[in-house]
C-alpha cells in the first residue's frame, strides 16, 4: 500500500494489495478496496448514511478515483471503475465492470448499472435508473424519476444496451429507452422507443431508423456504433461485434 500521510484511513476498511490513497482523503469503516486501485487527494470514500442498511461500499480492483470524489457506502463496483474529478455516488448501486463517471457527475443511488457503461461530465442519474451494457450518456443529461414533483412516487429510468442519449437530454420518470436508441441532443423524452432508432426534440419524436446515418468522413455506416467504435473495449469483444 502507499497512503498519503495526511490520509486517514480506518482499521476497519479492507485495503488490498498496491492500494494508491492520495492527500487528505479518508477510507471510512464500511469499505473494500481491492488490488491495483489509486484513490486521489481529497475524496470521502465510504460515508455512512440512513439508506445504505449498513452495507459495505465496495470497488473492485485496477479501479481510479480522482480527487475530491465522494462515494457512500453501500454500493458495489466491478474492476476497472474509473471517475473523472469531484463527482458524487450515493448508497445502492450495483455497477459492472469498466464503468466510466464524468467529473462532476451525481448518481443518486439505488439503480443498476452494467458493464462499460460511460458516462460523461455533469450527467445526473436518478434512483431507480436501470442501465444496460456499453450505453453512452453524453453531458448534461438527466436521468428523472419522479412523475409529479415533489412525491414520493419514484419511476426509474430504464436504458437498455448500446443506446446513446446526446447531451443535455432529459429522459422523464418511467421512460424505456430500447437497444441501440439513439436520443438527440436537447431532447426530452417519455415513454417506450423502439430498437434502433432517433428520437429528438422535446417533445421527442421518432425521427428514422439509426441506420440511416453515416458517417461524416463517408467511410460507412455510424450506426451501429459498435461496427467501427472500438476504443477502450477488449479485443475479444470488438471481435464479436464484426462478426455479427
Amino acid at each position: 500500500m502507499n497512503i498519503h500521510p495526511t490520509a486517514i484511513v480506518s482499521d476497519k476498511a479492507i485495503i488490498n494489495t498496491n492500494v494508491r490513497i492520495g492527500a487528505y482523503t479518508i477510507i471510512y469503516d464500511n469499505v473494500e478496496i481491492a488490488e491495483n486501485t489509486i484513490i486521489e487527494a481529497f475524496c470521502e470514500i465510504g460515508v455512512a448514511n440512513n439508506f445504505s442498511n449498513g452495507d459495505k461500499l465496495y470497488i473492485g480492483a485496477n479501479s481510479h478515483i480522482r480527487s475530491h470524489s465522494i462515494f457512500y457506502e453501500g454500493s458495489v463496483f466491478l474492476e476497472s471503475l474509473v471517475t473523472g474529478h469531484r463527482v458524487t455516488v450515493r448508497e445502492k448501486i450495483k455497477a459492472g465492470k469498466n464503468l466510466q463517471i464524468g467529473t462532476l457527475s451525481d448518481l443518486q443511488g439505488h439503480c443498476e448499472i452494467g458493464d462499460f457503461v460511460r458516462f460523461h461530465s455533469n450527467v445526473h442519474i436518478g434512483q431507480k435508473s436501470k442501465i444496460g451494457n456499453y450505453v453512452w450518456i453524453f453531458p448534461y443529461v438527466v436521468l428523472t424519476n419522479d412523475p409529479h414533483p415533489p412525491s414520493d412516487t419514484l419511476l426509474g429510468v430504464s436504458v437498455e444496451d448500446y443506446a446513446v442519449i446526446a447531451t443535455m437530454s432529459i429522459i422523464l420518470p418511467g421512460a424505456y429507452i430500447r437497444k441501440g436508441c439513439l436520443i438527440g441532443a436537447h431532447s426530452s423524452i417519455k415513454g417506450e422507443t423502439e430498437e434502433n432508432m432517433i428520437y429528438a426534440g422535446s417533445p421527442a419524436k421518432k425521427i428514422c431508423s439509426t441506420s440511416k446515418i453515416k458517417l461524416h468522413d463517408g467511410s460507412g455506416d455510424a450506426y451501429p456504433w459498435r461496427k467501427h467504435f472500438h476504443r477502450g473495449y477488449p479485443e475479444e469483444l470488438v471481435k464479436s461485434w464484426i462478426n455479427e
